[in-house]
């Protein structure tokens, strides 16, 4: 999935953008309100990380823009002081949980996990499509009883198209959810990792599951052959 870290220190925001990115995620990263409240205006997003202290205005002011503006993306607030009144101030800003610096990047990741299937119904524990299963928290994937090694864009990609059976995904929205904007779009990254992908889910196994749409993109078949 895609996510916005807002976080104004540079090595923190670093870390998480490292962490978040082992996870399979597409990370942008921006330093100050004004900026993250344009980012996150005019970009969709899964996940939003925000920083408390920040340059411009605030957290709290900036997760009240948000969801003045309509954007209902999951706020998980980083906050670096741990008084009750702060955090009833993020949560009644919009803000749908919130972390205690210094904290566990596990612990983070889980958190995001557990913000966005709460925020979409269609997000279960495990994904699966036919023979294909994938468990987003333990980032382990199989093909029926078969556990599939993946690198973790492979695993985004798989997550992606699991998460979207049987539609096609173009290559633009596929950039868009697996790679963060430092990618210039300039190579065939996408035709390689669905290619990659193949040789691990589908060719062992005798499949041709993930299908090119010529002229469109790829798409994820979503019934068992007759």
């Amino acid at each position: 999935m895609r996510v916005l870290v807002i976080e104004d220190e540079v090595r923190m925001a670093r870390l998480v953008k490292r962490a978040l990115e082992e996870e399979g995620h597409a990370v942008d990263v921006c330093g100050d309100g004004p900026e993250g409240l344009w980012m996150a205006t005019e970009n969709a997003y899964a996940a939003i990380v925000l920083d408390v202290m920040l340059p411009g205005f605030d957290g709290f002011e900036l997760c009240r823009r948000l969801r003045e503006a309509d954007v209902w993306a999951p706020v998980l607030m980083l906050t670096a002081r741990d008084e009750v009144g702060d955090r009833v101030r993020g949560l009644d800003a919009g803000a749908d949980d919130y972390l205690v610096k210094p904290f566990s990047l596990m612990e983070l990741a889980a958190r995001l996990r557990a913000l966005t299937r709460r925020d979409d119904h269609r997000r279960p524990a495990v994904l699966s499509v036919g023979e294909l299963k994938l468990d987003p928290a333990t980032k382990r994937a199989w093909r029926g009883s078969t556990e599939v090694d993946l690198s973790p864009k492979e695993f985004a990609l798989l997550e992606l198209f699991l998460r979207h059976p049987g539609v096609v995904l173009t290559r633009s929205q596929i950039i868009e959810a697996v790679w963060d904007f430092a990618y210039d779009g300039t190579s065939n990254v996408v035709d390689q990792y669905v290619n990659y992908l193949r040789r691990k889910v589908d060719t062992p196994f005798g499949r041709s599951d993930l299908q090119t749409v010529r002229g469109m993109g790829y798409r994820l078949r979503d019934e068992e052959p007759g």
